[in-house]
């Protein structure tokens, strides 16, 4: 279907409103203000259907995933804590309060250098996020959560999102967490504000 930008509808119904208060007076404006209504809940609807593999980031939650990525595919564990620094807080990594975050990922690592962290961050990231809303101003107080499976009813998976989940676990783990009907895998969350507020595995 094709469909008209918002932007471009409103400059065309102000320029239309414009020229019949000229020519014709009140009568033909409100038959204007009619239309100019209808078309700006059409462009409302068509942008609440987009899909949430679409999400559109805010600028401080697309800058901090880059730098998570940059410092994820360096190879060296110690650079997130640029990411730390951009977000301004130390997310919940599910270690005890006080520790040294960089350690215990590092501790949670398979390879104990953190490399599988690493590689762990880049696969959630490459995915789509889900933002959900935390309050009642859905505008500003919105979390972004990867990968978007993690909010997903796992038992009724698409075709396509089953794809996905298999580029993150493997079928058994796929089939356990189907089974519990709970995420089983890392989950990282950014608020809208760019803070980095958790990346936790549930085992």
């Amino acid at each position: 279907m094709w469909r008209i930008p918002r932007a471009t509808c409103k400059e065309r119904l102000w320029s239309f409103r414009h020229a019949l208060i000229r020519r014709a007076g009140l009568a033909n404006l409100v038959v204007v203000l009619v239309v100019a209504l209808s078309l700006l809940v059409h462009a409302a609807g068509s942008r609440a259907a987009e899909p949430s593999g679409t999400v559109k980031l805010p600028p401080h939650v697309e800058d901090l995933r880059d730098v998570i990525l940059t410092a994820a595919r360096s190879g060296n564990i110690e650079e997130l804590k640029t990411a730390f620094e951009v977000s301004g807080v130390v997310p919940d990594l599910g270690g005890e309060a006080g520790s040294d975050p960089i350690q215990t990922l590092k501790d949670r690592s398979g390879d104990h250098g953190g490399r599988e962290i690493l590689a762990a961050l880049i696969e959630v990231l490459d995915m789509p996020p889900v933002a959900l809303p935390l309050g009642n101003d859905i505008e500003n107080n919105l979390i972004y959560v990867w990968p978007y499976l993690a909010e997903r009813p796992l038992d009724k998976l698409s075709p396509a999102e089953e794809v996905d989940l298999y580029r993150l676990v493997t079928p058994a783990k796929a089939e356990e967490m189907r089974e519990k009907k709970q995420w089983l895998w890392w989950r990282l969350v950014i608020a809208a504000d760019g803070t980095w507020t958790s990346f936790k595995k549930a085992d």
